[in-house]
């Protein structure tokens, strides 16, 4: 199964989040992400076995097990890749407390043999693929208010031609 953790958003974030993704998709073309789709992505582990998913959720517990609840504060949006291949994100600021979850998330995963997207941790969240930004003014943008993440859970994810749908696993609170 393809798989990965991530912070999830508070639902009052999450429902910020959504309704600037509708703005947004006003004036951009793409495919957008899914109300109540959206996460923060810690580690992205890719395939995994049954025993590699139970591997993922020990590593799940050790990694909550102390951080705090990390701060979400929104700072802008900014693209990954080019043309047709553009993802639309939303930029989280960069603090100790999520840097620190993320790096035990990447530890206690590696610890246990499982394997993960090694690239430099970046704080987003994902809210286009396939996207094309009209290079106009975007006009006045709502985004979401800051808040603080609570829960982390590893997630399945299901490929279906309209999109990802995410199965959650194992959650864990902060």
């Amino acid at each position: 199964m393809r798989a990965f953790i991530a912070l999830e958003l508070p639902e009052a974030f999450a429902d910020e989040v959504a309704a600037l993704s509708r703005q947004l998709a006003a004036v951009c073309e793409g495919r957008f992400v899914a109300e109540g789709n959206h996460h923060l992505t810690l580690a992205f582990l890719g395939e995994v076995d049954e025993a590699g998913a139970r591997a993922a959720t020990d590593a799940l517990e050790a990694a909550c097990a102390g951080p705090g609840r990390p701060e979400l504060v929104a700072e802008g949006l900014g693209t990954f890749g080019r043309g047709r291949a553009t993802t639309l994100w939303l930029g989280m600021r960069r603090s100790g407390e999520l840097d620190l979850l993320a790096r035990r998330v990447r530890e206690e995963v590696a610890a246990r043999g499982l394997t993960y997207d090694e690239k430099g941790f970046l704080p987003h969240v994902t809210l286009a693929r396939r996207v094309r930004v009209p290079r106009i003014e975007l006009g006045d943008l709502a985004f979401p208010l800051p808040d603080e993440g609570r829960r982390v859970t590893l997630f399945r994810s299901i490929l279906e031609p309209d999109g990802a749908r995410y199965k959650p696993l194992y959650t864990v609170g902060l």
